[in-house]
């Protein structure tokens, strides 16, 4: 019954990212907005709202134990990044092998990758600079975390400013298909995409919550720690809605919108989630969770090493997927 339910949540959550990324585009579209705004803000905000809800309600009390809690805070709010960076995009790869060829090119728009991963290093070097920060020098801390928060506020504010001549340039979001609801009969306005977008991230949210619940309770069958459970299995549940909507708008050769889904995440997780966990736990630097740290750097400066040296190529992704594999052996081994 255990694994029957937690195929019923990802089923769910696989339907639901279709549906949401079909009202995205006609959003963006709607909007006369760049795909990199769409990709970036939207679709990475929206859906990385179940791995943004675990870490929170975690720290602010999950469990009747307090370092249970700040273990399962620290290892979802790292762990997100580091799936991202390298499964999540090593499976578009997957996705796109048979089409384009282990040498097949990945054109997202570059201005706006390069962007997304400038700000997303220089946050993420601050959260693992704050690791070996005295948890007494607390004004050291609040500083950090401001300093990240204010780094998300001056991205967001580029993107939008760079919307408009990518437009000009080609790079107008555009829908592929009909939007769900106008097929059952509702007008395609901009009401409507929006009840579509909140219907549907609602469903993503229950069903990524759902989802924990059931890999929480396989938990003690594994026989791993709460900070592990966090760092490795929690963000594969929550990470699901950036991984499927990636791949479906890579497939349709959407690049700019796949990995600007993906990299913007990796911006809202790697700037406000980790100010929150600097704030409010001990933010040490242990084995599990430095080693999570260095593997997501490398494997972000990696990603931007190849987006502008030469262009990004399909097996430059399965590096970043290595990586990943590389970090659960040294972990479980």
């Amino acid at each position: 019954m255990l694994f029957l339910e937690l195929f019923g949540y990802l089923l769910l959550i696989l339907v639901a990212a279709e549906v949401f990324v079909n009202a995205l585009e006609h959003l963006g579209e709607k909007l006369h907005i760049s795909e990199g705004v769409t990709g970036s803000l939207f679709a990475a905000i929206g859906t990385a709202m179940p791995e943004t809800l675990v870490p929170l309600l975690a720290i602010f009390g999950g469990t009747g134990n307090t370092v249970t809690n700040e273990e399962i805070g620290v290892g979802a709010i790292l762990g997100a990044p580091l799936m991202l960076s390298t499964l999540s995009l090593s499976l578009m790869s997957v996705a796109v092998l048979k089409r384009r060829g282990i040498q097949g090119h990945l054109t997202p728009e570059k201005t706006g990758l390069k962007r997304d991963l400038d700000f997303f290093l220089m946050a993420f070097l601050l959260a693992f600079v704050a690791m070996f920060v005295p948890h007494g020098d607390g004004w050291v801390r609040v500083a950090l975390a401001f300093v990240m928060v204010m780094i998300y506020f001056f991205y967001v504010m580029l993107t939008l400013r760079a919307s408009a001549k990518l437009v000009e340039d080609g790079h107008a979001t555009e829908a592929g298909s009909p939007m769900l609801l106008s097929r059952l009969g509702f007008p395609q306005n901009l009401f409507f995409i929006v009840v579509q977008l909140a219907l549907v991230l609602a469903l993503l949210v229950g069903g990524a919550k759902g989802f924990i619940h059931g890999v929480e309770l396989a938990a003690p069958i594994i026989g791993i720690s709460a900070l592990l459970l966090s760092l490795m299995i929690i963000p594969i549940a929550t990470e699901l809605p950036e991984k499927v909507n990636s791949i479906l708008w890579i497939r349709k050769r959407k690049d700019t919108l796949a990995f600007g889904n993906i990299t913007g995440a990796m911006v809202f997780q790697g700037t406000l989630l980790p100010a929150i966990g600097i704030s409010l736990t001990p933010w040490a630097p242990q084995k599990e969770v430095l080693l999570g740290v260095v593997i997501t750097l490398v494997a972000a400066f990696w990603l931007r090493w190849a987006a502008l040296n030469g262009g990004l190529r399909v097996w430059h992704l399965f590096v970043n997927g290595a990586l990943y594999v590389a970090y659960l052996t040294a972990v479980l081994v």
